[in-house]
């Protein structure tokens, strides 16, 4: 492709609802992005981002899942025709290992040519152009299992810039990536508009990662329509004070000094242990890495640090007892027996425990259930421990303390909604209340933050830091500097063996 060759997005009017919700996920969104536009997509969570980017990709879902309003055009096609569009938009996820398809780098590439039918020698020349492109200079049959979190990455944009994609479109695709992956990432896009002049649209909370490759900002309400839409240099100075009040990661210094972050959080590490670790080795089929002899301090914050693939989930599922280890031991203050033995009402009430992908833990068909099925076994198994006094209709109890979970991740508008309907940002909040619904005395969490904006960012921290201020120990696996500077009382880092 040649410069300048990118395709258009117009928007009309545009919005979606989920079956079954009142409210649309996005309503009178109106917008034109013209051929070859770098526009940085932004909005608080739950602002329909990520809902705007499946209908452009054209994966948003069928009549049985929403309702769809108003007109939304893709290459000059209507973007619910799949056929008219086939080809012309290439997507690129958070979660690097959810886009990996085959075992090896060079089919991974060909997969979606093949699937284009695109001619098998046109489809070979592609795929080694492709890979050079987005800077990963490996052989075609290098195991796609032994790349890093930013190498994936970048190879499903090397698959969809063979494909001849003419309109990229990134959700949040450096959310769960360390430093380094970040900056491969973000400098195989600005290689990738550079030389092809496709159109790209990236949705991201954190507007610093995409300064310099983005010109143009769209912002999104929550109540409908844009709250801003303009040059990104023009937006930020002008605006800033008012989309941080809306949840927008504007940098610091266009926003008010009383909207400012302090960084003072951090507290003395406490001498006595919640749950230590000596000689650990953890791993599935075989060990991840060198053991590890650590603990987490009781009543303070833990931070596990570290690049993509070095074992940090693996070590966390280990320590909360969902993953039996390798070997060495593991003692959780004032229990006996290794974690991963103990019977699961007993695991419920001593570890919590938040998944990278929240999904992993949803059992249930509405927000509110989900937070009460824990409470719901615990009190069958005559396992309830709560904070307060009983009431004397313990079902009361149980909502009572949901709802203020819920209230506290500004989640509370959702009790009735599906949780696998929810927004990522919204899944992450629901993923970590249903962690604390049972009240545990130590709580881990997988990127407790990712897909938040300001505000839900501060939420989540700051309920986290009431956590340890009642004597609760918290460990959650990040990237997030703001985060480790607020919450890293105690550091853990896990390196590469």
């Amino acid at each position: 492709m040649s410069p300048h060759e990118g395709a258009g997005v117009t928007a009309r009017g545009f919005g979606w609802r989920h079956a079954g919700r009142k409210k649309p996920a996005l309503s009178d969104v109106d917008f034109r992005i013209n051929p070859g536009e770098r526009v940085l997509l932004l909005g608080e969570s739950g602002a329909g981002k990520s809902t705007l980017l499946a209908a452009i990709a054209g994966v948003l879902g069928g009549e049985d899942e929403g309702d769809w309003f108003g007109s939304l055009k893709v290459a000059g096609s209507d973007a619910r025709d799949v056929a008219a569009t086939r080809g012309k938009v290439g997507m690129l996820l958070q979660d690097p290992d959810a886009q990996v398809i085959a075992s090896r780098v060079g089919d991974d590439v060909a997969f979606g040519c093949e699937n284009l039918g695109v001619d098998r020698e046109e489809i070979w020349r592609r795929v080694p152009e492709a890979l050079a492109l987005v800077g990963l200079q490996l052989p075609l049959d290098h195991p796609t299992a032994e790349l890093s979190g930013g190498q994936k990455q970048r190879l499903a944009l090397a698959g969809i810039i063979a494909m001849g994609a003419q309109i990229i479109v990134l959700d949040e695709p450096t959310a769960n990536l360390d430093p380094i992956g970040v900056q491969e990432v973000r400098a195989a896009i600005a290689r990738i508009t550079a030389e092809t002049g496709a159109t790209l649209i990236v949705v991201e909370h954190r507007v610093e990662t995409w300064q310099g490759i983005t010109d143009r900002a769209i912002v999104l309400s929550s109540s409908g329509g844009l709250l801003a839409d303009g040059p990104l240099a023009q937006v930020l100075p002008e605006q800033g004070k008012h989309l941080a009040a809306h949840g927008i990661w504007v940098p610091e210094e266009f926003v008010a000094p009383e909207q400012r972050i302090e960084l003072s959080g951090r507290r003395p590490v406490a001498t006595e242990s919640a749950l230590s670790a000596e000689n650990l080795s953890t791993g599935w089929a075989r060990p991840i890495g060198q053991p590890h002899t650590l603990r987490l301090p009781a009543g303070n914050s833990t931070v596990i640090t570290g690049p993509n693939g070095s074992g940090k989930s693996t070590l966390a599922l280990t320590l909360a007892g969902l993953l039996p280890p390798l070997g060495g031991t593991i003692r959780a203050a004032g229990q006996s027996g290794l974690p991963h033995t103990w019977r699961s009402a007993k695991l419920a009430t001593q570890i919590g425990f938040v998944f990278q992908d929240p999904e992993h833990q949803f059992l249930s068909t509405s927000v509110l259930d989900e937070l009460l099925v824990a409470p719901r076994v615990l009190a069958a198994q005559g396992r309830r421990r709560w904070p307060w006094q009983p009431a004397p209709d313990a079902a009361d109890v149980d909502k009572q303390r949901a709802m203020e979970l819920l209230e506290r991740l500004r989640l509370e508008h959702l009790a009735a909604a599906n949780p696998f309907t929810l927004s990522g940002g919204q899944k992450r909040r629901l993923s970590v209340a249903t962690a604390l619904i049972s009240s545990p005395g130590i709580v881990i969490l997988d990127e407790p933050t990712f897909g938040q904006d300001r505000r839900t960012f501060l939420d989540v921290v700051t309920l986290l830091r009431e956590l340890t201020d009642t004597g609760v120990s918290v460990a959650a696996i990040t990237h997030d500097e703001l985060f480790i500077s607020l919450l890293g009382d105690h550091r853990i880092e896990v390196g590469v063996s």
